[in-house]
């Protein structure tokens, strides 16, 4: 496996998922020599198991509460059920058209792209297909997979994790889903508007548990009022086949049973056999050790995306891949402030955050600092036109910025850019007040929200 020195790339990277690609695209626009290895097809998870076809579920579930509920906006129409089939062609047909784009992007950035399982080698060179590549400089990027439980096994027909679930040809007719975080919600919202009869069972004593309280009592408010069942506060205990599907049991004695269960308590670092430990990178619990510039304890080795313990999320991943790519091009960038990052959870109501979280602010500042303000979604005239409820969720350290904006309602995640402005550039409330949002929008709540905070409401009461 010997390699000829003039063969040495500026950058070779293990993985090509959303962090592996992103530094990928950046590092050869910077004009160094990059080699990407991915085992299966560029994109990662995010593309072919993740948020791109997840959301395209998402979203033909929406059409069809929307064809069941016409007759509210007095249009007639009927709903004859759902094709799974022709669901999965719509959701893949999205997903081969990015795929074809990404791939016509790596061409055309003169990167080496090699498809194989590849392996660390040394602090300085992965072996994939037979074959040595040396890099002045490696970054580990080989993403995450859906975990599972001890003694819990996932047989992809009635236990099963997302990877299933995204190209099951039925729609189940009941599910119980392990976890309440943001995989278990959205399967939970797409699989009740394709029909099933589902339940939730999160340990924890709320949905989406990292969001703040309010966000995952007004979820729990809405799901309970579209039908979807949720059990909380309740760890699993083990699960059973029975004669048609699965009984789970709970430690406080509570058993569902349901066709199938769905598996979401998250996903684990993929970092077993690759080599990192004998190289010396840090590890901990799977994951590797990074500091605030993806730089492991190995001079010679960056890591990215899931693989570190950071937001495990695709734009998370772009960041840090870029970040990576900068630096070792000498640009200097600045480290990446994860609370500053937009999160967003795409079920049905949308539940979506920047910032800190209320209990996270009086924890920082001090409860006599903090101050919080809710706008309800019923003074909105756009949410009113698409009969959605919800609130927007402000908190200011007081007479200072606002560090946190929590939201929940239809199409908050499309909001998250300007909370993002609002929350990064360190706003106070009366300059968002002063900025104009357009009339009638759902955009024009979150500029309501600052008018009420900022002393000054229109359509909220004092």
């Amino acid at each position: 496996m010997a390699n000829d020195a003039s063969t040495v790339f500026d950058l070779v990277i293990l993985g090509g998922g959303s962090g592996g690609y992103a530094a990928a695209l950046r590092a050869s626009q910077l004009g160094l020599d990059v080699a990407l290895i991915e085992k299966n097809k560029v994109g990662g998870t995010c593309l072919h198991q993740g948020c791109i076809p997840t959301k395209a579920l998402l979203h033909a579930g929406e059409i069809a509460d929307q064809a069941r509920e016409s007759a509210e906006f007095g249009v007639k129409a009927t709903f004859e059920g759902i094709d799974m089939a022709g669901v999965h062609k719509y959701k893949d047909g999205v997903v081969a058209g990015l795929y074809k784009g990404l791939q016509g992007l790596i061409a055309s950035r003169k990167i080496t792209y090699v498809e194989g399982e590849g392996r660390l080698s040394s602090p300085t060179s992965v072996d994939v297909n037979g074959q040595r590549y040396e890099g002045r400089h490696v970054l580990l990027a080989t993403g995450s997979v859906p975990r599972s439980l001890p003694g819990l096994e996932i047989d992809g027909n009635r236990i099963i994790s997302s990877d299933h679930a995204l190209v099951m040809d039925r729609v189940p007719q009941s599910a119980i889903i392990l976890g309440g975080g943001v995989i278990g919600v959205e399967f939970a919202s797409a699989w009740k508007s394709f029909g099933s009869e589902v339940t939730i069972v999160e340990g924890l004593p709320h949905l989406v548990p990292a969001e703040d309280e309010n966000s995952s009592k007004l979820l729990e408010r809405a799901f309970r009022k579209r039908g979807i069942k949720f059990s909380l506060g309740s760890f699993f205990e083990k699960a059973e086949y029975t004669e048609n599907g699965v009984k789970v049991s709970l430690a406080n004695g509570k058993e569902f049973e349901a066709e199938v269960l769905l598996v979401a308590i998250g996903r684990g670092p993929v970092s077993q056999g690759l080599g990192y430990e004998e190289a010396g990178v840090a590890m901990d619990r799977g994951f590797v050790l990074a500091d605030e510039y993806c730089r492991t304890n190995v001079p010679t080795i960056s890591a990215v995306g899931d693989l570190i313990p950071t937001l495990q999320l695709a734009h998370v991943g772009f960041a840090e891949g870029i970040l990576v790519a900068e630096r070792l091009a000498g640009l200097n960038p600045v480290p990446i402030d994860y609370d500053g990052v937009p999160r967003v959870t795409y079920c049905n109501p949308e539940v979506a955050s920047v910032g800190i979280t209320e209990a996270k602010a009086k924890e920082v500042y001090g409860a006599d600092k903090v101050v919080t303000l809710k706008y309800n979604l019923a003074g909105n005239g756009k949410s009113k036109i698409l009969k959605t409820a919800g609130e927007i969720k402000l908190v200011q350290v007081r007479d200072g910025a606002v560090v946190g904006v929590h939201m929940v309602g239809d199409r908050m995640g499309e909001q998250v850019g300007e909370a993002q402005l609002i929350y990064n550039w360190e706003a106070l409330p009366a300059e968002v007040a002063q900025l104009l949002h357009a009339h009638p929008t759902q955009n024009e709540a979150l500029g309501e929200a600052h008018l009420a905070l900022a002393g000054k409401p229109l359509h909220s009461h004092d």
